[in-house]
C-alpha cells in the first residue's frame, strides 16, 4: 500500500471539467474556441446550465441525506449502519472535520474493522504529509488504535512501513531508532508471529529490517557486523521453530543466507545438522505441528463453506489447540476468531473465560474485556466478568463506575442480567468498603445502587426470588454495614410490597427481628401475615412456623393466642385443599369419560328404548343398575366410623365380612337411633363432632353432607348411636355451640318422609316432581332420604294441632320410577280418607327395592 496515496473524492462535472481544462494547451483551446459557432456556444451554455441543476438537486439530496443520518444518530448512537453511512457520505462531501468528528464517535462505541482503519489513516496521509510531526504523531496513533481492535496482518504490515518510512530516527537508523523498530516488531511478533496462515510476513519483514540494518554497517567494525549477523541467524531459527505457512521456503532462505556468510557457492552443501543440530530438530518439531494444524487451517480459510460451518470449525480448532496447553497460540487463534467474527458472543466468553484461569489479572485481560462490551453490549456475562476484572486489578473506584454506567446504558437479553450487574456492583462496594476508610461515604453509595436497583426491576421481578434476594442483601447491609435497623425495616416494608406472597419475604423480615433479639417485633409481624394467602402451601408453613416461635421464645400466654388463631385458619386451609383437590380429580374423571365417549364406536341409529316396568324390575337388581349402585357406594363412602376405624377417607377395615357386618349395623342404627344435626360450622369436621359428643358415647357412624358439586359441607349431619339412651343423651346438648355456632340437634325420623296425604293427586304430582328431579338415578340413597325426611319434619314442626291436611310441596322424600303410580293409588279405587289402604312409608320402599 503506498501511505501518501491521495485520497479519492467525489468530484461533481463542473469540477471535472475544470480539471480538464486547466491540463490542455493554451492555444489549442484558443483555437477550439474560435471554431465553435454560435449555436455551438448556446448548446454548450444549456449542456453545461443542466449539469449545474442536476448536480445542485444531487447535493440537495445529500445534504438531506446527512441530516436524517445525523438526527438518526443522535438518537439512536447505537445504529452501526447508520454510522458507516454517515462516514460514506462525510467521504464524498470532503467536510474533513465532521468526518473526523463522525469517524471518532463510531470509535468510541465499536471497535472499527481493520479495512475501516486502513480507510481512515489513508485520508490523513493525503490531506497533510506525514513527514510534519504534528500529522507523523496523529497517524501514529491510529495505528496503534487499530491494531488494538482486531488481529490484522496487513494492518500490521503498514504499520511497519508507516514507522520504518516516516519516523526520522528510524529511517536514518540510529541506535534510538533502532531500538524503537526492534520493540515495535517484537510486538507485532507477540500480536501476529503465530499466526500460521501469514505469520511470517512479519519474520520475513523483521529479517529484512535487520538485513538492511547489516547492509549499513561500516565493514571495518566487524565486532558490530557479526553482531548483527548473529542477529540475523536467531531470526531465522527462531522462525524456523514456529509452525508456519510455507516452512520449506524459508529454510531454503537460510541456507542460502547461511552460505552466503560462509562464502559457499553450492547451497546443498550447507549441512545444518553439523553447524547447528539444535535447529533441524526444532524445524522438525514444527513441521509436525504445522502438517497436524494443516487440515483445521484449510477448514477455516476455506471460501466454500457457511459461517455457522466455520465457527464450527473454529470451536474444533480452538479445543485441539487447549489440548497442548499454549497460551500464546490459543491467544492468537481466538483472535483469529473474533476478527472473522466479531459479534460471535461464544468465541468472546470462552475467550475471557479462558485468560481469567490462565492469566487472572493484567492489562491483557482488561483489554480483551474491553473489546468484548464493544462487540457484544448486549451480554450481561461479558460486562460482570469485566467488572470482576478490573476489581481484581484493584482499578480505581472511579473507572469501576464508569464501566457499570456503562452496562446499564446497553440493552440486555433478560432483566435478570441488570440483577446480577446489580449485584456485582453492591459486592464490589461491599468488599472495597471492608478496607476502605471511607465507610459512610462508601455505604452511601451502597444504598444508592439498592435503591436504583429497586425501581429498576421491580416493575419486572415482582414476587420473584431474585427481587427477594436483592432485598434480603439490602437489609442485611443496612444492619450490618450501614447500622440503621430502621433502615432496614423499611427496606422489608418495601419488599412485602411487591413480594408479599412469597412465603421467604415474610420468614426474612421475622429472622431479622429474631437475630436482632426483637421478640415483639417478630411476634407483631406473624400476626399480620398468618390469615395471609401464600403461594403454594406457605400459609400453612406461616401457621406452624408461628407455633414453633412461639414454643421458643414466647409465653404459654402467647402460644395459646397463637394457638387460638392458627387452628381455625388451618382447618380453613385443610378445607380449601380438599375442595381443589377434589375439583381437580373431577375435572380429571370429565376429562376421561369424554375421551371414552370420543373413541366409543357409533351404535346403531335407533336406540331401543326401556319400558317403564322394565326399568322398574332393574331397580331391585344392583348389577343391572351399575350407575345407581354406584351412586349409593359413593354415598356410603361418607360415613365415617368410630369404633375400630381408619378415620381417613372413612376408610373401613380390610375384612369383608366384618364391613358387611358394620354396614347392616350403620343401616339400622340410621333408622332407629340417629340424630340430625343442622347448623353446623362450614369447617367441621368428623373430629369436632366426635369431640362434642365425647361426653356421650355410643356413636357408632358419622356422616356429614357435602354439596355434590362444591364439595362444601351443607352445614348438615347425621350421626348414630348404639341405643336410645346415647341418642336422648345426644338430642340433650341441643342449642349448645361448636365452633361458635349453636347447633340445632333432633332424633332422625326418615319414616315421617313418607308422609300420608289426603289429596290423592296431590301425591302423584308429588311423585312426578321427584321423578323429573332425579332423571339420573330412580332411587335415592339411604342418606339422602333421611336427610329430606327430617328437612320437612323441621318444616312442619310448627303446624297446629289437628292440622292434618297439609299439601306437600317441594321434592319428595323419596323417588319414583317416571310412569309408575304411587302404591296404594290405582285407577278404580282411589285412596280413602279413612285411611284403608295406607301408602308406604320409605323404610318400606327401600326393602322392597333393595333386596
Amino acid at each position: 500500500m503506498e501511505q501518501n496515496e491521495p485520497v479519492t473524492l467525489t468530484l461533481t462535472a463542473e469540477a471535472e471539467l475544470k480539471k480538464d481544462h486547466a491540463i490542455s494547451d493554451p492555444d489549442e483551446k484558443m483555437e477550439e474556441n474560435q471554431s465553435l459557432t454560435a449555436e455551438d456556444e448556446r448548446d454548450n451554455d444549456k449542456a453545461v446550465s443542466d449539469s449545474d441543476d442536476s448536480d445542485s438537486e444531487d447535493e440537495a439530496q445529500q445534504n438531506l441525506l446527512l441530516q436524517s443520518l445525523h438526527t438518526e444518530l443522535a438518537a439512536n448512537p447505537s445504529n452501526y449502519d447508520a454510522h458507516l453511512q454517515y462516514i460514506t457520505l462525510l467521504r464524498r462531501t470532503g467536510d474533513v472535520d465532521k468526518l473526523t468528528r463522525a469517524r471518532e464517535a463510531m470509535s468510541e462505541l465499536f471497535p472499527l474493522s481493520p479495512a475501516l482503519w486502513q480507510q481512515w489513516i489513508k485520508d490523513e496521509l493525503s490531506l497533510i504529509p506525514a513527514s510534519r510531526p504534528e500529522a507523523f504523531s496523529r497517524i501514529l496513533k491510529l495505528y496503534e488504535r487499530g491494531v488494538f481492535d482486531y488481529l490484522s496482518i496487513s494492518l500490521w504490515c503498514d504499520y511497519i512501513n508507516f514507522v520504518q518510512e516516516f519516523d526520522p530516527m528510524v529511517r536514518q537508523c540510529t541506535p534510538t531508532g533502532i531500538s524503537k523498530a526492534r520493540d515495535l516488531f517484537e510486538t507485532a511478533l507477540t500480536a501476529a508471529g503465530l499466526h500460521v496462515a501469514e505469520g511470517s510476513k512479519i519474520w520475513e519483514a523483521y529479517r529484512q529490517y535487520e538485513q538492511s540494518i547489516l547492509l549499513s554497517t561500516n565493514d571495518t567494525d566487524a565486532q558490530a557486523k557479526e553482531k548483527q549477523v548473529q542477529r540475523i541467524r536467531s531470526l531465522f531459527h527462531r522462525q524456523l521453530s514456529v509452525p508456519l505457512a510455507d516452512m520449506s521456503s524459508t529454510l531454503t532462505a537460510y541456507k542460502a543466507w547461511e552460505a552466503e556468510q560462509r562464502n559457499l557457492q553450492d547451497v546443498e552443501s550447507v549441512d545444518l545438522v553439523d553447524i547447528y543440530p539444535h535447529v533441524p530438530s526444532s524445524y522438525q518439531k514444527a513441521l509436525e505441528m504445522y502438517n497436524a494444524r494443516i487440515h483445521l487451517e484449510e477448514y477455516i480459510l476455506s471460501p466454500n463453506i457457511s459461517d455457522s460451518e466455520r465457527i464450527q470449525h473454529y470451536m474444533n480448532y480452538l479445543k485441539f489447540e487447549q489440548s497442548f496447553g499454549m497460551p500464546a497460540r490459543i491467544q492468537v487463534l481466538f483472535e483469529r476468531a473474533i476478527t472473522d467474527f466479531p459479534i460471535s458472543p461464544d468465541f468472546w466468553i470462552d475467550y475471557t473465560r479462558y485468560l481469567d484461569n490462565t492469566l487472572k489479572v493484567g492489562n491483557i485481560v482488561t483489554n480483551v474485556y474491553s473489546r468484548a462490551t464493544k462487540n457484544c453490549p448486549w451480554v450481561g456475562e461479558l460486562w460482570i466478568r469485566y467488572m470482576l476484572s478490573l476489581e481484581r486489578g484493584h482499578t480505581s473506584e472511579k473507572d469501576l463506575s464508569e464501566i457499570f454506567e456503562k452496562s446499564l446504558h446497553c440493552t440486555l437479553s433478560t432483566v435478570d442480567e441488570y440483577l446480577d450487574l446489580f449485584l456485582t456492583r453492591v459486592d464490589g462496594l461491599r468488599r472495597r468498603m471492608a478496607s476502605s476508610s471511607q465507610e459512610d461515604l462508601e455505604y452511601k453509595i451502597i444504598r444508592e445502587t439498592f435503591q436504583r436497583a429497586s425501581e429498576y426491576l421491580s416493575p419486572h421481578l415482582k414476587n420473584t426470588e431474585g427481587l427477594l434476594h436483592l432485598y434480603v442483601y439490602w437489609a442485611r447491609l443496612e444492619t450490618k454495614l450501614g447500622k440503621d435497623v430502621i433502615a432496614a425495616r423499611g427496606v422489608w416494608e418495601n419488599c412485602l410490597k411487591i413480594c408479599g406472597s412469597i412465603l421467604e419475604t415474610w420468614t426474612g423480615y421475622i429472622a431479622m427481628e429474631v437475630e436482632l433479639g426483637n421478640i415483639n417485633e417478630a411476634r407483631s409481624i406473624y400476626k399480620r401475615c398468618y390469615s395471609k394467602r401464600l403461594s403454594g402451601t406457605g400459609s400453612e408453613d406461616i401457621c406452624h412456623s408461628w407455633l414453633r416461635f412461639e414454643r421458643e421464645f414466647g409465653k404459654l400466654e402467647d402460644f395459646d393466642h397463637a394457638l387460638h388463631k392458627v387452628t381455625p385458619r388451618l382447618e380453613e386451609l385443610k378445607l380449601f385443599r380438599i375442595q381443589q383437590e377434589s375439583k381437580s380429580g373431577e375435572e380429571s374423571e370429565k376429562h376421561l369419560k369424554r375421551n371414552a365417549r370420543e373413541k366409543r364406536k357409533l351404535g346403531s341409529d335407533i336406540t331401543e328404548e326401556q319400558s317403564p316396568s322394565k326399568r322398574l324390575r332393574e331397580i331391585g337388581n344392583p348389577k343391572k343398575a351399575p350407575e345407581e349402585n354406584n351412586y349409593q357406594q359413593h354415598n356410603t363412602s361418607q360415613v365415617t366410623k368410630v369404633e375400630g376405624v381408619n378415620w381417613k377417607n372413612n376408610k373401613t377395615d380390610d375384612n369383608p365380612s366384618e364391613q358387611q357386618s358394620n354396614h347392616e349395623k350403620n343401616r339400622a342404627y340410621s333408622d332407629q337411633c340417629t340424630a340430625f344435626i343442622s347448623n353446623l360450622h362450614p369447617t367441621a369436621n368428623y373430629e369436632h363432632i366426635r369431640n362434642f359428643f365425647s361426653d356421650v358415647g355410643g356413636i357408632i357412624a358419622i356422616r356429614i353432607l357435602h354439596d355434590k358439586f362444591t364439595g362444601k359441607s351443607r352445614g348438615l349431619a347425621y350421626v348414630d348411636f348404639s341405643d336410645d339412651e346415647h341418642l336422648a343423651a345426644a338430642v340433650a346438648k341441643n342449642k349448645q355451640k361448636l365452633i361458635g355456632k349453636k347447633l340445632s340437634i333432633a332424633r332422625s325420623e326418615p319414616k315421617r318422609g313418607g308422609r300420608e296425604s289426603s289429596n290423592p293427586k296431590t301425591l302423584t304430582e308429588h311423585a312426578h316432581t321427584s321423578n323429573h328431579s332425579g332423571r339420573k338415578g330412580s332411587v335415592s340413597n339411604e342418606t339422602d332420604d333421611a336427610y329430606k325426611g327430617d328437612v320437612k319434619d323441621a318444616k312442619f314442626s310448627s303446624r297446629k294441632p289437628g292440622n292434618d291436611n297439609i299439601q306437600l310441596r317441594g321434592k319428595n322424600t323419596f323417588a319414583v320410577p317416571r310412569n309408575v303410580r304411587p302404591l296404594g293409588f290405582t285407577v278404580n279405587k282411589p285412596i280413602s280418607e279413612e285411611g284403608d289402604e295406607k301408602p308406604k312409608s320409605n323404610e318400606e320402599f327401600r326393602k322392597m327395592f333393595i333386596r
